[in-house]
């Protein structure tokens, strides 16, 4: 037994066990787990050593091989197939080309886009309205989407009551200060790189927003019992 524990010392001499690899690579993967590296083996991605005793022992070779891999798959969006063919070409002393860049998968369809007379059609909006909408940076001039059309219905319905589209001014400036506050509030998880960092911005974002709007419905409402008071 103990021959056997100082043949494992010696093998192990100047390599990693899991732990002290997600240790050193944690900080620029925080979604690396015990068992990601595991499903990374599992995929031929890397072929740690075994002792003995069958626990798995990494070289720095092995580090860095996993550095790369994992900033492929973050940075790239490559799948483990392409990620395994890449570096079985590098292990066999070729040059390859790194992969192209694959996009992120998404499950949001892409938005309609809107001619101007569609845009007039769909909203019920006069052409003199659209025209002062634009002219006052309340509505893009480019591209015109669903979106596009729920805005230029609510001008219509308040431009009933004189409230024109340059009254909208200073509501699009305080949507411009919301944004710049939520930024500010995500900044931490903003600064990094990470996929998953980014995606928790992303489901953060239009929750704070939320909640910026239900205050903002607070002071209307306020406000509008003061008016009739």
């Amino acid at each position: 037994m103990a021959a056997a524990s100082a043949r494992e010392r010696a093998a192990s001499s100047g390599l990693l066990s899991i732990g002290q690899v997600l240790a050193r690579l944690s900080p620029e993967f925080p979604s690396l787990t015990s068992s990601k590296l595991r499903f990374l083996e599992v995929q031929g991605i890397i072929t740690p050593l075994r002792t003995e005793s069958g626990y798995r022992k990494f070289s720095p070779d092995d580090l860095e091989r996993l550095r790369l891999a994992l900033t492929l798959q973050r940075d790239h969006y490559l799948p483990l197939s392409v990620i395994r063919e890449y570096l079985q070409d590098v292990d066999a002393g070729r040059d390859p080309v790194t992969p192209a860049s694959v996009p992120p998968p998404s499950i949001v369809p892409a938005p309609r886009r809107y001619r101007r007379e569609e845009l007039l059609a769909a909203s019920g909006a006069a052409p003199q309205l659209l025209n002062d909408a634009i002219s006052t940076g309340v509505l893009g001039a480019d591209v015109y989407t669903d979106q596009s059309v729920a805005l230029l219905r609510a001008l219509v319905a308040l431009d009933r009551h004189g409230i024109e589209p340059r009254h909208m001014r200073t509501l699009r400036q305080s949507a411009e200060r919301d944004v710049s506050l939520i930024e500010s509030a995500l900044a931490p998880l903003l600064r990094r790189t990470d996929s998953s960092s980014r995606g928790r911005a992303g489901e953060l974002a239009p929750q704070l927003a939320q909640q910026l709007e239900e205050v903002r419905a607070i002071f209307v409402r306020a406000a509008l019992e003061r008016l009739v008071d």
